[in-house]
């Protein structure tokens, strides 16, 4: 199938009434993997150089400075499996670490995982680390971990990532990378996926960040797409849930939905914003994470608090839906006055596929004494192109027709600055906070 540049919500629709095709790497929409479908799978991993360590991932914990979550998947049972840690100057291996097996079974398939932490590390040291079981081994991947008292780093920022054959989501994130090699850490700011049971679908979008996601941490954010099944019907995010173990946020009925973490002398929150997902199968979800989140927000000490989450705290006018009123999102009206209490300085959403800055807002109107909010844009192809009327509250927006991009943020010790980009490097925005 021809890979569609501008495809929209509705030709997706149209092409799946139309066609069973699958292409390399994933289902299209959640449809169900045809015998074509699996032997293009098979002949994918078959490329692989270790199937026994397939789509590694480094996380992020909430101590960067002295530990580093990695999983990965297996074609099959390890029987001893270890991490391997060296410094990246060194030939012999300084510890071994012991993983867990978090395999589970979802989308009708056991998804044969393992989880582990290297602890004890020091401070803004660089590092590499393998996976052995027996006598196989995988490569080495280099890994640097934070230090509390770090002036500079810079984060890539992804959102979206939902898309047909995420071929433009592998272009996105490896263009990304090429042109901004120092970025220490990325985000995705949720819908990483177009349905959240679809195995095929996380496959191709692990594979896209090859070389990316094994070499730097990932911090993830839920999205509502990751909420879904196979028939379009609300659900618990288990495949989300069990991909990334995130840092514990103390919960018993909603770990791993929303966390936070410190790196270098930022602290960035997580936020779920799929209460209305969810709510009918497991109810309760924003009232406890909004005690969280008072607590999050007032005890860190980090000289800078980033918010992520997905949902958007602006409302937009559909020009074809008169009734739809400009303003703030049941989101926004919840949690902006929270942003203001503690003194966010930025705020980073997704969700409504499209670039917008809006400056500091304080109180509902521009201040330069509120948060940043800056709406971020897609990472894919799935597009709303000229859904949205613009916004009084918006600075910058993004050319119509909307296309996919990416946001790097450079950290200093007195200044933020976000640049966002198209795929070819064209810089389309830029601000800085100090």
């Amino acid at each position: 199938m021809t890979k569609n540049k501008k495809i929209s919500r509705r030709n997706f629709i149209r092409l799946l009434a139309g066609t069973a095709a699958i292409v390399a790497g994933g289902s299209l929409w959640g449809l169900r993997k045809t015998p074509l479908g699996r032997d293009l799978e098979t002949q994918a991993r078959n490329l692989l150089q270790d199937k026994q360590t397939q789509y590694l991932r480094q996380l992020v914990t909430e101590d960067n400075n002295h530990t580093r979550r990695i999983m990965w998947a297996a074609e099959s049972p390890m029987t001893n499996p270890q991490v391997c840690l060296r410094g990246q100057a060194e030939s012999s291996i300084r510890q071994l670490f012991v993983p867990k097996d978090v395999s589970f079974t979802d989308d009708g398939e056991n998804h044969r995982q393992y989880s582990a932490v290297m602890d004890n590390l020091n401070p803004d040291t660089a590092y590499e680390f393998s996976i052995r079981d027996g006598d196989a081994q995988s490569d080495w991947y280099p890994f640097r971990t934070s230090a509390e008292d770090k002036s500079k780093f810079s984060m890539l920022i992804f959102t979206d990532s939902q898309s047909s054959d995420y071929s433009d989501w592998r272009n996105v994130a490896q263009n990304a990378i090429k042109r901004h090699p120092e970025a220490e850490i990325f985000t995705n700011l949720g819908d990483l996926v177009d349905n959240g049971e679809d195995s095929s679908q996380w496959r191709a979008w692990f594979s896209a960040l090859d070389g990316i996601i094994d070499k730097i941490p990932f911090a993830p954010v839920m999205g509502n797409h990751e909420c879904y099944d196979r028939n379009w019907q609300e659900r618990l995010p288990e495949g989300y849930l069990n991909y990334f173990e995130v840092p514990d946020n103390k919960s018993t009925g909603f770990g791993r939905y929303y966390y936070s973490f410190d790196y270098g002398q930022v602290h960035f929150t997580v936020i779920n914003t799929q209460e209305e997902e969810i709510r009918d199968i497991r109810p309760g979800l924003m009232e406890e994470q909004l005690k969280w989140l008072e607590n999050d927000l007032n005890t860190t000490k980090q000289k800078w608090k980033i918010v992520l989450m997905h949902r958007d705290v602006l409302q937009y006018r559909i020009s074809r839906i008169p009734e739809r009123k400009e303003g703030f999102s049941p989101e926004g009206i919840l949690l902006m006055p929270l942003f203001e209490k503690h003194h966010v300085n930025i705020v980073l959403t997704g969700h409504l596929h499209t670039y917008r800055n809006r400056g500091h807002i304080l109180q509902g109107e521009h201040n330069a004494h509120g948060p940043l909010y800056l709406l971020c844009g897609l990472s894919g192809n799935v597009r709303y192109d000229n859904l949205w009327t613009d916004h009084a509250l918006d600075k910058v927006v993004a050319p119509q027709p909307e296309t996919d991009n990416y946001l790097i943020m450079d950290v200093s010790d007195s200044e933020i600055t976000l640049r966002c980009f198209l795929p070819d490097g064209k810089q389309l925005d830029e601000i800085s906070i100090s």
